[in-house]
């Protein structure tokens, strides 16, 4: 049965013409402004017949059958998780040459303006880190989290 333009809508009904604007935003049809102007309206809507009014130029989506061009938009493919994984190798190693670099720039400078011999601590730095960014390296994990396996 369908419902007539001047039944009361519900909270639910509201959402799902919420929804179906959202669609449509990302989909290209309205923009940004439009869609801000259409939701407050959503939400003062009453009746069937206001909320019809808010779509009546839009074609119809249905939400519980979306495009299948979003669930791949969605999904990582692998080639660019490797991409990632070299980015994130990188990041990780460039943050730690430049964390070495200051760590023994510090304390060249610290040895040669005390003017004696200070044992080298920048390895304390260097070391334990530079071990664990080597067996992500070599184990092929990179940046990636257990939670991202």
């Amino acid at each position: 049965m369908a419902a007539a333009p001047e039944m009361r809508a519900s909270d639910g009904d509201r959402d799902r013409v919420a929804a179906a604007l959202r669609e449509h935003v990302a989909e290209g049809r309205l923009t940004i402004d439009e869609f801000n102007e259409r939701l407050e309206q959503v939400y003062q809507s009453r009746t069937y017949g206001e909320l019809a009014k808010l779509t009546s130029d839009l074609p119809e989506i249905d939400l519980h059958r979306l495009p299948a061009a979003s669930e791949s938009v969605r999904r990582p493919h692998p080639a660019r998780r490797d991409e990632k994984t070299r980015g994130s190798l990188k990041g990780a190693w460039s943050a730690w040459a430049a964390a070495s670099a200051v760590s023994w720039m510090i304390w060249l400078l610290t040895m040669v303006t005390s003017g004696h011999m200070i044992p080298p601590w920048p390895m304390w730095v260097m070391g334990p880190w530079g071990v664990i960014l080597l067996i992500n390296t070599v184990s092929g994990r990179g940046g990636q989290s257990r939670r991202d396996t």
